[in-house]
């Protein structure tokens, strides 16, 4: 796997690749010839999203790649062996793109016999940008097949080299006559998948903005896809932020997108499957900073085992639920509902309103539940009642922190202001409810020791830790809930 950083440009048949020295040591040209066969579905959904699946013979580095688009210019690589079938995608890469396919079949839809032309500017033996010249015959297969012929100039960033020195030799090669592409990939120019449709929303409007934030929420949800798949660093907390932010959206929102409560349930059915891994994988990583922190002679018995191992096995055997899940047919039917709520929503007169107006109000309003529910949970008098009521203010404070922050690149600071105060709401709330939670599983882990024989001593120095860490947390919120109340004043 790697990431691939690379500007692309076309250029005439008659174009001459420019002199590169000065820049670095330039060795080449070599040449190659690749022949790469692209897989997708019959309507190219994959295309159509900028993903690309390939067998390719031929240069430095034939084999199987899969291309996940990540920024402008910036894609994700995942490489495989090649294998003898050109019929058949590996499992582990047809895996990693179920989100875009949705159970159809992959099959062969294009060829790219490609003539590469590599030069490399060097510093000693360390790679800094390749430029790769192409001459390229494309062929599209179907009852009529059609072949494409052009020429494009890829510089690549390799390993060694900087954003610099890219747009260094991407600046010469314009001067010489290359023009930027268009396509994100030579099967973009190739192949014409149908676009993807896009809510028929009124410039300027709140429905406009509102559909825009939620399209930038799926597509973070599907980027997120593979790299869960692959049990990759803090992806499944990122898939669940996203599901998390269309939910509280979809709430908060209810009156320009309406008709969302079977969606809504479905984007929480879908955290609560991602939830017990990210759940596990946050305690873990929390006790084992814990017990690192202590010297050597406070920790007794296997406790490592039990908050590591232990934790680790449970986390990866949520893991393969979460994978389960994933490729089950009511996570299909999510997405499709998901791609439908951003191209053809069900759309509220709120929705026409100008956006500054209508949203601003929507801001305010999701506030005032957080202010509501605080004088709700303050006004119980049972203690374990009001701790209770309390988490609402914090579930609250979240809905009215993300609100904000889809709000705040159509109206502006203020509204990301407002997200910042209440994120320290959700914060100061956040951290005495996770002390109290791993009070609890410390308790329950302790008692299993216990009931083994083990030392417990450990397990009630960490709980006496937490303890104090969730007191400090709930003496702080009165001063943290006066100073946000007095600064959104001033920004609503």
């Amino acid at each position: 796997m790697g990431i691939e950083i690379e500007d692309k440009f076309d250029v005439s048949p008659e174009y001459a690749v420019p002199d590169l020295s000065g820049l670095a040591d330039v060795v080449g040209p070599k040449s190659y010839q690749l022949v790469a066969l692209y897989y997708d579905t019959p309507d190219l959904r994959l295309a159509s999203r900028g993903v690309t699946l390939r067998r390719r013979r031929g240069g430095a580095d034939p084999g199987w790649h899969l291309k996940l688009p990540k920024a402008k210019g910036v894609r994700q690589e995942i490489t495989h062996p090649l294998t003898r079938s050109t019929k058949v995608v590996p499992d582990e890469l047809a895996e990693l793109v179920r989100a875009y396919t949705r159970g159809a079949e992959l099959q062969p839809v294009a060829e790219l016999d490609t003539r590469r032309t590599v030069t490399v500017l060097l510093d000693g033996e360390t790679g800094l940008v390749e430029i790769a010249d192409d001459r390229v015959k494309g062929t599209v297969y179907g009852e009529e097949p059609k072949v494409v012929r052009w020429r494009e100039v890829e510089a690549e960033l390799l390993e060694g080299g900087s954003q610099a020195l890219l747009a260094k030799v991407g600046k010469r090669l314009r001067k010489a006559g290359a023009s930027p592409s268009e396509a994100a990939s030579k099967l973009a120019k190739l192949l014409e998948p149908a676009p993807l449709p896009t809510a028929p929303t009124k410039p300027g409007s709140a429905g406009e903005i509102v559909i825009a934030y939620l399209s930038g929420q799926v597509k973070a949800l599907l980027s997120q896809d593979p790299r869960v798949r692959r049990a990759e660093e803090d992806a499944v907390h990122q898939m669940r932020v996203a599901s998390r932010r269309m939910r509280s959206a979809l709430k908060a929102f209810k009156t320009v997108v309406v008709d969302t409560g079977e969606l809504q349930e479905e984007l929480r059915w879908l955290g609560n499957v991602l939830g017990e891994a990210r759940d596990l994988e946050v305690i873990r990583a929390r006790y084992a900073k814990m017990l690192s922190g202590l010297a050597p002679e406070l920790v007794t018995g296997p406790i490592q085992t039990r908050l590591g191992s232990d934790l680790q096995r449970r986390e990866e055997e949520a893991y393969g639920r979460i994978k389960e899940v994933l490729s089950g047919e009511r996570y299909y039917v999510l997405l499709d509902a998901l791609d439908e709520l951003v191209s053809a929503p069900a759309l509220g007169k709120a929705a026409a309103k100008p956006a500054e107006e209508k949203l601003h109000a929507i801001a305010v309003a999701n506030w005032e539940r957080v202010t509501k529910a605080y004088d709700h949970a303050q006004a119980i008098d049972d203690v374990e009642r009001r701790e209770i009521a309390m988490h609402d203010v914090r579930k609250a404070a979240k809905r009215a922190r993300y609100t904000a922050e889809a709000l705040q690149p159509s109206l502006g600071a203020g509204m990301g202001k407002l997200a910042k105060l209440s994120e320290d709401i959700q914060e100061v709330l956040g951290t005495y409810q996770d002390g109290v939670v791993a009070q609890e599983t410390l308790a329950k882990e302790a008692e299993s020791a216990r009931q083994a024989g083990e030392d417990t001593f450990t397990y009630g120095l960490l709980i006496g830790i937490e303890r104090n860490a969730a007191e400090r947390a709930h003496k702080e919120f009165p001063r943290v809930w006066k100073e946000t109340l007095k600064a959104v004043t001033k920004v609503l």
